[in-house]
Order: structure tokens, then sequence, then C-alpha cells
């Protein structure tokens, strides 16, 4: 089943992203269960969330996988949504 994840960052969070970029994206090539990803941008084009397909089991998977990301752990969202996604196109 497919999950988007849907983040945004706490306001001012910038360089809580940053910091903690390369380890999330480590994150998301060892678990292997992204199907594809990216940042989130402000008015100004500065990241600011998160969109993350994830391809899993089921919704307890996905929940697992959000927690443990690196950015979830450095505390860098305000809000996290788990939604059922279906690919058309």
């Amino acid at each position: 089943m497919l999950i988007a994840l849907i983040a945004r960052d706490k306001p001012g969070a910038l360089q809580t992203r940053l910091g903690n970029r390369d380890a999330h994206l480590a994150y998301i090539k060892e678990t292997g269960i992204v199907a594809q990803a990216g940042p989130l941008l402000d008015d100004a084009g500065n990241m600011a969330g998160s969109l993350v397909i994830l391809d899993v089991a089921d919704m307890a998977q996905a929940q697992d996988w959000a927690e443990n990301d690196p950015y979830a752990k450095a505390g860098l969202f305000v809000s996290v949504e788990l939604i059922e996604w279906k690919k058309v196109i």
C-alpha cells in the first residue's frame, strides 16, 4: 500500500532540517520503502516540510518509518499526517 507522509516543519527550524538532512537521506536509502520524496517549500523557496510516499505493507509500518526518521527524532516537525494514497499518474 502507498502512504503519503505530509510533514510541516516547526517555524524557524530550517537549521534543524539542514543539520539532519544527510541522516534523513541515508535513512531513506537504507530502509528501501520510499517511492518518492521531496521537500515542501515556503513562499521564499526554503524547505519547510516533507512529502514522502511510502510503499509499505500496512499503516503500522508507515508509522514506524515516520517515528524513526531522523527529522522526526530531531523534533523538526510541528505536524505529520499519514494518509493512504492511490497512484493514478
